[in-house]
């Protein structure tokens, strides 16, 4: 007859009287308190915890004190246990992290790995390290798996633990609101380690829990029906009720036999590790302690206990690398972790303080915490003096679970002082947030949760009951604000608490940057978003912080570094600029940088490289790569390296649909490097030259291939008529441009246009040609519907042909002088769309080209003249045969006149022309023809005798 033979009996007995049979209830009731009775009867301690616990808190400080034991066995990952100390420049909560991001032995589509383990003052454990790390002479150690090994153990089929549906954040249990604000982002997608995770397996028990205590969700039941019994429960009672709590949980656990199997490896982990350190460190196991999840105190596992001989092979770690640091945590950022009801960690912290102030126990605290100094120094020295000699052992096990089971649970009285402050707080609170809340509402509140409790049977109103009342009393159907009531009603019992990690506690590359950022005199460890002004002309000391800034904004969040007012860009430097700067708000980005390098520098080099060196790097990626690394890191040689890669992945490219992002790059890097003294570099020369028999080689194809877009194939076309004079002086061949356009027979509208403008540029076809050709689409009625088409491939051509502007304002005024309105108006539609979504860049330039051409005042409309249909152009079309004139070539007969006559009064530019061509001055003697009777015949001789003006240009 064991000691809990009285309660197993009394449980049989139950189990015949309520099933039909006995056998599947009472050997699970028979199994509960079997394994209390194994729990306790095990020589090493072992103390069964809850995860923010309030009960779990008190009773590990009252035992520590007690027993004041020197070894403690913690559940927690045993490689951080050099980040423990750290602790002490922390402001909790803080999460201990494990990060890695380059992985060796785990699936790389799981990667960046991240482990946090969140920690909080109302936490048992953290009682058990600060009185570890405070008292001398005691051993902390951490005996769980290692980081390495809690993915290891993950089977390969499945997406990491804590992201179950594979979208890289953690599955929550789905109780309760969900949480509030940013900060619940603050763990990022990091797998959390949580110590004893006390929720049921069967839905249909929690439903009966919940239904049946008349609560809305498992925290509130928790609360309501464990931690406000064991608060204030002796030792005894604590570990036998959270071990059957655990044991019941367990054994109610749903069919995961995966999961259960990683659960009992992690046993056999934990008692492996213990049973060799005990032999090697030869101390007494009644001078120990275990601290682990009740889920894992009522544990089956044949290497259970300290006396077991049942071996376990620990596997050995892959390769992968883990660095570790503190990141900052919130109690919202831990309920979405472990998907606990949101305001669940405050009201906890909450109800462990007012146990603490009640009771009168001195709490543990490491020293150098803030507002902790003077208290942590006088338990250090409380705990140093009674660390001399072994305290007290366990008083010999008695059932205290009968009469825990067969009472009601005697909660404290109605605090009526409590409940009065806050319901007076909340309508001071709902007043500053916009509700109209008066006295009168406190008094509702006050009576509303007395009798919620009473509804509830509950002695007291607990938080709940209280936010429930706030709720029905204030908020009715209206939120004035963007808080509702049960938010403020969060804040006012405690609100979401964020930790802060410490200036020492940061790794090299944080500080680095804390210390870079000094000369702006500003608190960068505050959460609140602050405003740096920069005037850099004044204080030219400033241009290395405002050049780390920059570097800032490429690698962490948009919001936390933010300019307000400067700009980075290639060949300027601002002079003065204004950031909005949130690091400390962030501090968890910026530590996750310290994983990476020592500088952000070198992060940003290692990511630069990284990116133009992955497998799905193209041409276009580089070039981003490249304008990036002069913006920011100013390092000629590692420029011109990614201008190489860029090249190679220039000529690997088998398609274009990047080549619009490469025109604009490629342009905008060329005229920065033709700004420098240093003029081009070499890598810039091959990529021009690459890129001309590239995109000529390429071109046939792309006009005739339906995935590729009028933007693609107009941007090499851009690509091989701008760059044409860097490639024709490297040795191109400007035949292999015009073979590439004969051999293109494009048969959508839009690549037509396209390579009728093309062929313009190269002048096989003329200005009068290309009207002739829109005239002949806009007489076809069955063209006519597609001419908005042909319409987007002219804009496109806009891009690698700009002097076709003042066409294609011609081809528009045309449409809509020549098309009647029923044909007009259900075709005006489709012009807008087609031009928006297939040209809409170039719709501003052809505005601009109609303002020039266009009259400005109605009154001249009626007696204004289009350019293209006057005397100019047709007496031979001055702009026929000379692509790139524009609207200048069309300025009239008065306009060539008031030229020849500026020539002749200031000839001084003209004499220097002469001198350099080696000619007298007998032109001056020669009369100003008349511009009426001499025009046309002066184009007519130089259209037929180009001979002259070819060897002027190539003189000049």
């Amino acid at each position: 007859m064991t000691v809990f033979g009285a309660l197993r009996e009394q449980l049989q007995d139950a189990a015949v009287a309520f099933a039909d049979g006995p056998d599947a209830l009472a050997e699970i009731l028979a199994g509960l308190v079997d394994d209390v009775d194994r729990a306790l009867g095990e020589e090493l301690e072992i103390f069964p915890v809850c995860h923010h616990s309030p009960s779990s808190a008190l009773a590990m400080v009252r035992r520590l004190r007690e027993k004041q034991p020197k070894v403690i066995y913690l559940e927690l990952c045993e490689d951080l246990q050099p980040l423990l100390t750290e602790l002490r420049n922390c402001q909790l909560p803080v999460a201990l992290q494990a990060f890695a991001s380059e992985l060796d032995g785990h699936p790389r589509k799981w990667g960046p790995l991240s482990v946090v383990a969140p920690v909080t003052e109302a936490s048992a454990e953290y009682q058990a390290i600060a009185y570890a790390l405070e008292t001398p002479g005691v051993e902390l150690v951490l005996v769980d798996r290692s980081t390495d090994h809690v993915f290891q153990w993950q089977p390969r089929d499945e997406p990491p633990p804590g992201d179950a549906d594979g979208d890289g954040d953690p599955e929550p249990h789905g109780e309760g609101p969900p949480a509030h604000g940013e900060e619940v982002d603050l763990h990022g997608d990091a797998v959390g380690i949580e110590i004893g995770d006390l929720r049921p397996g069967f839905r249909e028990l929690e439903e009966h829990l919940l239904h049946h205590g008349r609560v809305r969700h498992w925290s509130e039941w928790w609360d309501q029906y464990v931690e406000q019994p064991l608060v204030n429960a002796d030792y005894a009672t604590y570990r036998q009720v959270m071990v059957l709590i655990g044991s019941l949980f367990r054994r109610l656990r749903p069919g995961d036999a995966a999961r259960l199997d990683r659960d009992e490896d992690r046993e056999r982990y934990m008692w492996t590790r213990m049973r060799e350190h005990l032999a090697v460190s030869g101390v007494d196991r009644s001078d120990c302690l275990y601290v682990c999840g009740a889920f894992h105190a009522a544990s089956r596992v044949e290497q259970f206990g300290s006396a077991s001989t049942v071996p376990f092979e620990i596997t050995p770690r892959t390769g992968t690398t883990w660095l570790y640091g503190l990141v900052p945590s919130s109690h919202s950022a831990i309920e979405a972790q472990f998907g606990l009801a949101s305001g669940s960690v405050s009201i906890a912290a909450t109800t462990f303080s007012r146990a603490v102030t009640r009771s009168g126990v001195k709490t543990f605290r490491l020293a150098g915490q803030q507002d902790g100094g003077k208290r942590a120094t006088r338990t250090r020295k409380a705990a140093a003096r009674g660390s001399g000699g072994r305290g007290p052992a366990l008083p010999a096990a008695e059932d205290r679970l009968s009469e825990f089971l067969s009472r009601p649970p005697v909660a404290d009285g109605l605090d009526e002082d409590e409940l009065l402050g806050w319901c007076v707080d909340i309508v001071r609170l709902a007043r500053r947030n916009g509700y109209l809340a008066s006295t009168a509402d406190a008094i509702a509140i006050f009576e509303t949760s007395i009798l919620l409790a009473g509804m509830r049977n509950r002695a007291r109103p607990t938080p709940y009951d209280f936010a429930d009342a706030a709720v029905t009393c204030i908020e009715k159907d209206v939120v004035p604000g963007r808080r509702d009531v049960r938010r403020l009603c969060e804040i006012l019992m405690g609100g979401d608490r964020i930790g802060r990690v410490g200036y020492d506690a940061l790794p090299p590359l944080a500080r680095n940057v804390y210390d870079r950022l000094a000369p702006l005199g500003l608190e960068l460890d505050r959460r609140t978003v602050q405003r740096a002004l920069l005037d850099i002309a004044a204080r030219p000391e400033l241009r290395a912080a405002s050049d780390l800034l920059w570097v800032l904004r490429a690698l962490l969040p948009q919001q936390t570094v933010r300019p307000v007012m400067g700009e980075r860009r290639l060949g300027g430097t601002s002079i003065q600029e204004s950031w909005d700067l949130a690091i400390g708000r962030d501090q968890r980005a910026l530590i996750e940088l310290g994983y990476e390098g020592v500088t952000v520098e070198q992060v940003l080099e290692q990511r630069l490289r990284r990116r133009v060196w992955a497998p799905q790097a193209t041409a276009a990626v580089a070039l981003r790569a490249v304008e990036d690394s002069l913006l920011y890191l100013r390092n000629p040689r590692f420029t011109d390296e990614l201008g190489a890669r860029a090249v190679q992945l220039l000529g690997a490219e088998r398609t274009v649909d990047d080549a619009p992002e490469v025109l604009t790059r490629i342009r905008r890097l060329l005229a920065y490097y033709r700004s420098t003294p240093e003029g081009l570099p070499a890598w810039c020369e091959n990529f021009g030259s690459t890129g001309y028999a590239h995109y000529c080689t390429l071109l046939p194809t792309a006009f005739v291939d339906e995935e590729t877009g009028v933007r693609q194939v107009a941007a090499m076309l851009g690509f091989l008529f701008s760059i044409e004079s860097l490639a024709l002086a490297l040795g191109c061949d400007r035949a292999q441009l015009e073979i590439a356009v004969a051999q293109s027979h494009p048969s959508a509208p839009a690549k037509v246009a396209l390579l009728w403008a093309a062929r313009f540029q190269l002048g096989s076809l003329t200005l009068a040609q290309l009207r002739e050709r829109s005239t002949e689409l806009l007489e076809n009625p069955l063209v006519v519907p597609a001419f908005p088409q042909y319409l987007t491939g002219f804009a496109q051509a806009l891009e690698p042909v700009p002097a076709l502007a003042p066409f294609v304002v011609e081809v528009l005024s045309g449409a809509f002088g020549r098309l009647p309105d029923r044909v007009l108006l259900p075709w005006l539609p489709t012009l807008i769309t087609t031009l928006r979504e297939e040209a809409g860049e170039q719709v501003p330039r052809l505005v601009r080209e109609a303002g020039r051409t266009f009259p400005a005042g109605l009154a001249a409309l009626d007696s204004w003249t289009p350019p293209w249909s006057g005397p100019a152009a047709a007496s031979g079309d001055r702009t026929a045969d000379a692509p790139g004139t524009g609207s200048a070539a069309r300025s009239g007969t008065d306009g060539t006149a008031a030229v020849a006559e500026l020539l002749a009064g200031h000839p001084e530019s003209c004499d220097a022309v002469a001198g350099l061509l080696g000619c007298d001055d007998r032109w001056r003697s020669v009369a100003v023809p008349a511009a009426a009777a001499g025009e046309a015949e002066l184009w007519e001789l130089l259209v037929r005798h180009p001979e002259p003006a070819e060897a002027l240009a190539a003189r000049l």
